[in-house]
């Protein structure tokens, strides 16, 4: 069963939040800052904030960016995941990601269920990898990111998770980039 091993020493990653939402400020940002909360609590570095509206290109912009800054580890946004027509933040996430880590959906929705019942199938929560970034999209609910980060993120960004995290296989992402 997973667990963390304390005879390795925590290894923090540096992290970017990205708030998608049309009427909020980095004042009224209660989701962005409960992951900010949490990642500094863990230990982690949080290497930007930003707050952007929900459209698509912008989105997908902000993300490459930071998947370009070596100052980057992971990218964790909230909001815009749901089903609305304004909802563009998973297909932005799409046009960025390399790989799709199509696990984290499905993990997201079973500690959803647990929470919410069947109102979990309104989730479109998403992860995938590129150019070595992780990069994570959560509900904008404060509640949701505290589910992602709590139930999964915190564990997978955590070295010294058990049987195994994205943390060690971070140098391995872009080998396939670094062979050519």
């Amino acid at each position: 069963m997973s667990r963390i091993d304390e005879t390795m020493e925590f290894i923090p990653v540096r992290i970017a939040i990205l708030t998608v939402s049309d009427s909020r400020s980095l004042a009224e940002d209660r989701s962005g800052q409960v992951l900010v909360d949490r990642l500094q609590a863990a230990g982690h570095i949080l290497a930007d904030r930003q707050i952007m509206p929900d459209e698509r290109g912008e989105i997908a912009d902000q993300l490459r960016a930071w998947v370009a800054d070596p100052a980057v580890d992971v990218v964790i946004s909230t909001g815009g995941t749901g089903l609305t027509g304004r909802d563009v933040t998973v297909e932005a996430h799409r046009d960025v990601y390399e790989k799709e880590i199509e696990a984290f959906g499905t993990v997201f929705t079973i500690v959803s269920m647990k929470k919410i019942g069947t109102s979990a199938v309104q989730s479109r929560a998403t992860g995938g990898v590129a150019g070595g970034t992780y990069i994570f999209a959560l509900p904008g609910s404060p509640g949701a990111c505290k589910d992602g980060w709590d139930e999964i993120l915190a564990m997978q960004l955590d070295y010294r998770h058990r049987p195994c995290n994205f943390v060690e296989i971070m140098p391995r992402l872009t080998e396939t980039q670094r062979r050519k």
